[in-house]
């Protein structure tokens, strides 16, 4: 199967990517093997963005990406990400930019994945304490020596943005972008826009809650959702209304509510690329549909009178890891 592709900047990837972090961790546990079987079926449904990072099950995430794509590396074009150098439950992420921990980090992804090169390599989140110019000087460094092709930001402020392109080119961001998180299309959206730069909306479908499949604020252990306020009691049933009636215009329209959901933001753009995230085969089949989903403007109108951003509640994340998102 061949899905249609679009560009981010000059790079060429399918239409939809997969998001490859909850294979280790984030949303419970883990199969390794129907994981690495998920990460071969979407070559084979014609996904070529694979995106993971070192943070990732402490770079679990990297070496199951590599064990998947060992005899398929042409198939893949390969991003990976660095910059969260730990955690803390108080301070939330602890970040790193400065460029010896570029270099550093860099040699241990090519490792765990097995490949000489990356094809987009982010930077996780911002380092407050290291010039963003810095960061990227470092990172262009290592697409001068050919062990990484493209340069990408993650949770970058539009400022932020700017500096780092006017050091090396960046060819796209990655940040949250959905029904319910569309913080970027106020300021980052446009900037991206003007200077040329793809976009790679993670958690498209609200980490599953647009799925419409969740059906209590109740999780299992290791589940991320569990500490985010969309996800507490007190905001369950609220989100829950937005997603009963995103599941009934979906109804009509004889889809699932999550390819609704991802064909929305599908339609953001031709520079918008989608990664969904999943661990297993039967969400990724539904998911890979949506790509060719296309949505009329009275579709869209729609969508976005079910779903409104305004309606949604609680932060997408608990104060202390809000501090490594840049608005």
């Amino acid at each position: 199967m061949t899905l249609p592709t679009r560009e981010l900047g000059p790079l060429v990837v399918s239409a939809q990517g997969l998001g490859c972090m909850g294979m280790s961790q984030g949303y419970g546990a883990g199969d390794a093997d129907e994981s690495v079987a998920t990460l071969r079926a979407a070559l084979d449904l014609g996904v070529t963005l694979l995106d993971t990072a070192d943070a990732y099950g402490d770079g679990a995430n990297e070496e199951l990406v590599g064990r998947a794509i060992a005899d398929r590396r042409a198939e893949v074009v390969l991003a990976t990400k660095f910059g969260i150098a730990g955690r803390d439950a108080a301070t939330g992420f602890r970040l790193r930019g400065d460029a010896a921990y570029v270099r550093e980090a860099c040699e241990r992804s090519l490792r765990r994945l097995g490949v000489d090169h990356i094809d987009l390599y982010y930077l996780h989140r911002v380092d407050p304490d290291t010039p963003i110019e810095e960061t990227v000087g470092a990172m262009a460094e290592l697409v001068a020596e050919g062990k990484v092709r493209h340069l990408g930001l993650s949770e970058a402020g539009a400022g932020t943005i700017r500096r780092a392109h006017a050091v090396h080119p960046i060819t796209a961001l990655q940040s949250e972008w959905s029904l319910w998180t569309r913080d970027i299309e106020r300021e980052i959206l446009p900037a991206c826009r003007e200077l040329g730069i793809g976009i790679v909306p993670f958690s498209p479908l609200g980490r599953g809650f647009l799925t419409g499949k969740l059906a209590s604020p109740e999780f299992a252990d290791g589940d991320i959702r569990a500490a985010m306020p969309r996800f507490a009691p007190e905001n369950f049933d609220r989100n829950q209304a937005i997603v009963a009636a995103l599941s009934a215009l979906a109804t009509e329209r004889g889809v699932t509510a999550g390819q609704l959901a991802l064909a929305w933001v599908q339609s953001r753009g031709a520079d918008v690329v989608p990664i969904p995230g999943t661990k297993r085969r039967e969400y990724l089949t539904e998911n890979v549909a949506a790509a060719t989903l296309e949505l009329s403007e009275e579709d869209i109108a729609a969508v976005e009178s079910a779903a409104p951003a305004t309606a949604v509640a609680g932060e997408r994340y608990a104060p202390a890891m809000m501090r490594a998102v840049e608005n």
